[in-house]
């Protein structure tokens, strides 16, 4: 981030964007078309937790058994339970917070318009993600052909894929072009972008990082990496140009939610030498990596997960406690449907739930589970639908693109719904815009989430649009509708010292009837981390099963002990 916009409070200067009622009428006084409205559950039906645990908790209304619960319905949750119905296990329960299913992979509409409530994108995985490839071969996305991958080119992102609003115009791709910066920043900014490509490129050919991290190598050099920011390897090596460091900066608040001076640099180096490299102008590029999306983001992928389920996967159900002992485990919730706390019994069960909360919900928390979530640092995310009744005027440059950027905005753009669309015209679209609000530090990443919890939805959509009208000024005409979805611990931000923790180790190994399976036991948050996961923990319950056992109907097989 640049000394400037640190200097100016990161937070201060995103709300700001606000104005004094700046878009209360458009320029000619016009008076505001749009409403907002906040969509998802409330947040107080997640507190609910926290206010069980200090108060008296009504006694179970029902009581009801099965063969393996799955606490939280997320990408992770929801993975583990399709391993376990390939495995023969079809009593299988999941319980999630939300109406519906995916975590942060969660879908929406407006205006019968699909888009996304969090993640939009799933690129095209790398070997060491095998669960995931092994699945998208059975949706029929990704084939192999005279030894070659082969995805159905439907259902990859259409070009062009990404752009850069600076100085007024469009530019191709998202690093900061050489000749859109002022002339005294060329040289050094040029220099700066080939030594930090020379640097990914070692980790690249040495094939040190990858996706999921757990098969990853881990090195002392590693070690050191993870130990310090991101920000402050790149101020050691010298890496120093502003542009190189707002986007440097710009791809850790999209991948982990955080600014470079709050992840590691572990977590910096991994962004790029995980995937695609990172590439300065002049660079030999072979193909690029494809991108797999759809209107509704990854909640398309979600929806297939979950619809196997049925009526086993249950939403709206808050975990209040998970009690385990030598025979069962006892899982109590609160039925939102049904007004009631209910009781849960199995003799296995999947804890599919952020790090923090799995420490609250479980009777006994383990001394690992206790250090992984004290160690943890949550963002705040803040997800925006601007329902459009016609694309707003473009400025410019490069055509409009899957995704368009900001260059300095704290926010990290938009994303277009329709851009997959191969309709002939322009017509309704839904503008998806995201905010990271980690910031740089826990102070900042607390007054956001104080922010996001208090300030009126009209605010925050206008703070959004306030953000959006540098490119496009005409758009709050065109805006009917802001559906907005926040999330107050949206993912783990991958701090110093996180990714090597002991407790993330040992919570992967456990050997008792509660098995964890989320995408904070790899410090982060992406689609392939939580189903890694999801597979990971099912292997571990089915493990627990004696062959005989899982043969039978798996209403209560008996659980290995020891």
């Amino acid at each position: 981030m640049s000394a400037e916009v640190t200097r100016r409070g990161w937070l201060g200067g995103a709300l700001a964007l606000a104005g004094a009622g700046a878009l209360g009428c458009s320029r000619d006084g016009e008076t505001k078309r749009w409403t907002a409205r906040w969509v998802g559950a409330a947040h107080e039906r997640g507190h609910r937790l926290r206010d069980a645990k200090s108060g008296a908790r009504p006694a179970p209304a029902v009581t009801k058994r099965a063969g393996v619960l799955v606490a939280g319905g997320g990408i992770a949750g929801l993975a583990a339970a399709r391993a376990l119905r390939r495995a023969g296990i079809d009593d299988v329960h999941v319980f999630e917070l939300e109406d519906t299913p995916g975590g942060n992979s969660r879908g929406h509409t407006m205006g019968g318009i699909g888009c996304p409530l969090g993640a939009h994108y799933l690129p095209t995985p790398g070997e060491a993600a095998r669960e995931v490839a092994e699945w998208l071969e059975e949706l029929g996305l990704r084939r192999i052909e005279h030894g070659r991958v082969v995805y159905d080119e439907r259902h990859l992102c259409h070009s062009p894929q990404e752009r850069l609003f600076i100085d007024g115009q469009w530019h191709d791709g998202l690093l900061p072009p050489i000749e859109a910066l002022p002339a005294a920043e060329r040289e050094r900014s040029a220099d700066q972008y080939r030594r930090f490509s020379r640097a990914v490129q070692r980790w690249v050919d040495a094939g040190a990082f990858s996706i999921p991290t757990a098969r990853a190598v881990w090195t002392p050099e590693h070690a050191r990496l993870d130990a310090i920011t991101f920000a402050a390897w790149l101020s050691r090596e010298g890496l120093d140009a502003p542009a190189l460091r707002w986007y440097l900066d710009y791809c850790c608040r999209d991948d982990y939610g955080a600014g470079s001076a709050q992840v590691s640099a572990w977590a910096g180096l991994h962004y790029f030498a995980s995937r695609h490299g990172f590439h300065a102008p002049g660079d030999e590029v072979g193909e690029r990596d494809g991108v797999l999306t759809w209107p509704e983001g990854n909640g398309w992928l979600a929806a297939r997960l979950a619809a196997p389920l049925g009526e086993r996967l249950h939403g709206g159900c808050v975990v209040l406690r998970v009690r385990e002992d030598r025979e069962q485990v006892e899982l109590d919730l609160w039925n939102e449907r049904e007004q009631r706390v209910e009781r849960w019994i199995a003799p296995q069960l999947v804890l599919a739930l952020p790090l923090f909360v799995a420490a609250r919900v479980l009777e006994a928390p383990s001394s690992a589970l206790t250090a992984a979530a004290a160690a943890m640092r949550h963002a705040p995310w803040l997800v925006a639908n601007l329902h459009c009744e016609r694309p707003p005027i473009d400025r410019g440059g490069a055509p409009p693109s899957w995704d368009n950027v900001l260059y300095r905005s704290p926010a990290l753009g938009y994303v277009d719904a329709m851009h997959q669309s191969l309709r002939p015209h322009p017509g309704e679209t839904v503008f998806t815009a995201y905010w990271a609000l980690g910031g740089d530090d826990a102070t900042q990443a607390g007054t956001a989430r104080r922010a996001l919890l208090e300030d009126s939805a009209e605010t925050w959509a206008t703070r959004v649009l306030a953000d959006l009208v540098r490119a496009h000024p005409d758009l709050p005409r065109h805006v009917r509708q802001v559906d907005l979805m926040r999330y107050g611990h949206a993912m783990s931000i991958p701090v110093p010292g996180l990714r090597g923790h002991a407790a993330l180790r040992a919570l992967q190994e456990t050997n008792g009837r509660v098995h964890f399976a989320h995408a904070d036991l790899s410090g982060y948050s992406v689609f392939e981390e939580a189903f890694f996961h999801g597979h990971r923990a099912a292997a571990q319950v089915r493990a627990a099963f004696t062959p005989a056992s899982a043969a039978r109907s798996p209403a209560g097989p008996p659980a290995r002990r020891g």
